[in-house]
């Protein structure tokens, strides 16, 4: 063995160990825990500096991206979310269930009967770059006022049609989902966009319909959203983080 190879190898052993020294500090129930009130600390301090109800920043038409980047599930695979594909989503329904009082099952030509809100806002992602978008559909504040809470419910959770982790031992993992509390439910600028940029939205970004909560950093935005669902616990639902990405490590309030 030269060297090169030997000091290219322990610099490559030491790097795999202080990696999996990390991975440890990590993953250890003390650090979790600290991460846990971090989160809230950071929660508290926004809404007590801006407030949780302020709006994010909108931006004019000059302003739109010439190239919206699309991530995350960009061509589902799913034989459902194929078939429904297929037929221009003439029989894809968006159900409002779970803490409600009058259940919901509406098509898109119902969803674009309703009032219509237009925005256009950056899209903040996770992984380093931002873009900016037009954004049309009914506030989620108006499905859930059709649907009737029920006292009890606390969160608002979105099922999404995509798997992203077929291989998870927990099936309720395996398909995307995501959720908010009633402050980020309620909030004038949370939306579902049926509409991207004055067209109905392509499926790289969501078809037929996908949440715009435009507190949040990307990865809360789920797209190819097919029910609705009120809960008062994040805690039965997927690995009981509050969604697909949290249940891998992200943290729950995404607020920027």
């Amino acid at each position: 063995m030269n060297r090169r190879t030997w000091i290219t190898g322990l610099a490559a052993s030491a790097a795999g160990m202080f990696a999996a020294s990390c991975a440890k500090v990590s993953s250890a129930p003390t650090t979790l825990k600290m991460l846990h009130v971090a989160e809230k600390w950071s929660k508290t301090a926004q809404g007590a500096i801006i407030g949780r109800h302020a709006l994010a920043p909108e931006f004019t038409e000059a302003d739109i991206s010439p190239d919206f980047r699309a991530n995350g599930s960009i061509d589902p695979g799913d034989l459902d979310y194929k078939a429904l594909l297929a037929g221009r989503f003439a029989d894809w329904r968006l159900v409002v269930d779970g803490l409600v009082e009058s259940p919901l099952s509406l098509s898109l030509a119902d969803l674009r009967a309703l009032p219509a809100r237009t925005q256009i806002t950056r899209h903040d992602c996770v992984e380093g770059w931002s873009s900016i978008g037009k954004w049309t559909g009914p506030r989620l504040s108006a499905l859930l006022d059709q649907a009737r809470l029920k006292p009890e419910a606390k969160f608002i959770v979105f099922h999404c049609l995509d798997t992203l982790d077929p291989n998870t031992t927990n099936p309720g993992m395996a398909k995307y989902y995501e959720s908010i509390d009633l402050v980020d439910a309620r909030h004038e600028q949370t939306i579902l966009a049926y509409d991207m940029n004055g067209q109905p939205l392509a499926v790289p970004h969501g078809a037929p319909l996908r949440l715009r909560v435009e507190r949040q950093l990307g990865y809360k935005q789920a797209k190819y959203i097919g029910r609705i669902e009120a809960v008062a616990s994040l805690d039965h639902i997927g690995g009981g983080a509050g969604g697909f990405w949290e249940d891998r490590g992200y943290e729950w309030y995404a607020g920027i």
